[in-house]
């Protein structure tokens, strides 16, 4: 089974990452377009296919919105902990919470998704949502722990931002027309089609080129303590959680992989637009990505027993 999930999961995976950070060392792509392709087009397109072709009832969706609001939480007060632990300044302790909260369910987990499911409609439905509630966290939380009282009751920027995410919208219309069962026009399901189909390769080679403009240090501490948290114990809450839940079959172990992803890419970039720990923030996407090798192959051996 080890050897199926390196070569079937793991490898191809991180062909595409190293591709991404080769192009990027040769060729200098421009990230910002990048960025902007993936997140304004090719992510909504592919949650809007996945939540149109879903299966799940909306007693499902509940379920796995009380899942991922009880791990964002657990996430949220063990962040605190380790926060007073350490003593962290308030600025630290937002890119420390965000870096353990916030992770890589779109262009790293949703790739995941659709190999170790082979596509499965369901599946696909399930990380989408999750990749859909990850984004809203980014754009709420995740902004508001780093400016905190910088903002000074002025909450105009953070809305006019959360109203400029396409994710919610591709989410709502995706149910929407699921829920109503009217057939998707040709001259939009084709676009919408292929844009999804690009997004493995697509994000992959993205998170490559962005990672490798990272120098790697490998001196602090509290990076090494983000990483075990963000890929080990926040898959033993999302055990936990599948346990307490009574969830099984596919959907437990959709939701067992999705909660061992490594620290987000939008936590190292709200670090760099708000000038708070951007170094810390950077390394903790970095390492928890290459460390990730090893422990996505014990998740997905895991959670193929439920």
């Amino acid at each position: 089974m080890i050897l199926d999930i390196l070569l079937e999961v793991v490898l191809p995976v991180f062909v595409l990452i190293g591709v991404g950070s080769l192009m990027q060392r040769v060729f200098e792509l421009d990230l910002y377009t990048l960025a902007k392709i993936n997140f304004y087009f090719i992510t909504p397109a592919a949650v809007f296919m996945s939540m149109y072709l879903s299966e799940m009832s909306g007693e499902l969706l509940g379920t796995i919105a009380l899942f991922y609001a009880l791990y964002s939480l657990i996430l949220y007060l063990i962040g605190c902990i380790v926060a007073k632990s350490f003593k962290f300044n308030k600025g630290m302790k937002a890119a420390f919470n965000n870096s353990i909260m916030l992770d890589n369910a779109g262009n790293y987990g949703m790739p995941i998704s659709a190999l170790v499911f082979k596509g499965d409609p369901l599946a696909a439905s399930i990380q989408a949502f999750i990749m859909s509630m990850q984004s809203l966290l980014t754009f709420t939380y995740g902004v508001l722990s780093i400016q905190g009282a910088q903002l000074k009751g002025n909450y105009r920027s953070l809305i006019v931002g959360f109203l400029k995410m396409p994710i919610p919208y591709a989410l709502l219309l995706g149910i929407l027309w699921n829920a109503l069962d009217a057939p998707l026009p040709t001259f939009l399901s084709m676009p919408l089609t292929y844009a999804q189909q690009s997004m493995v390769a697509v994000a992959l080679l993205t998170l490559g080129a962005q990672i490798v403009k990272y120098p790697l240090r490998l001196g602090r501490i509290t990076v090494y303590v983000s990483m075990f948290i963000r890929l080990l114990i926040a898959p033993v809450i999302g055990i936990a959680l599948v346990y307490l839940l009574g969830l099984e079959g596919l959907t437990a172990q959709a939701l067992i992989i999705a909660s061992g992803m490594p620290t987000g890419v939008n936590a190292s970039i709200l670090a760099e637009e708000y000038r708070n720990e951007p170094d810390f923030a950077a390394q903790t996407v970095l390492i928890s990505t290459l460390f990730n090798v090893v422990t996505l192959i014990g998740l997905i051996a895991i959670a193929r027993t439920f």
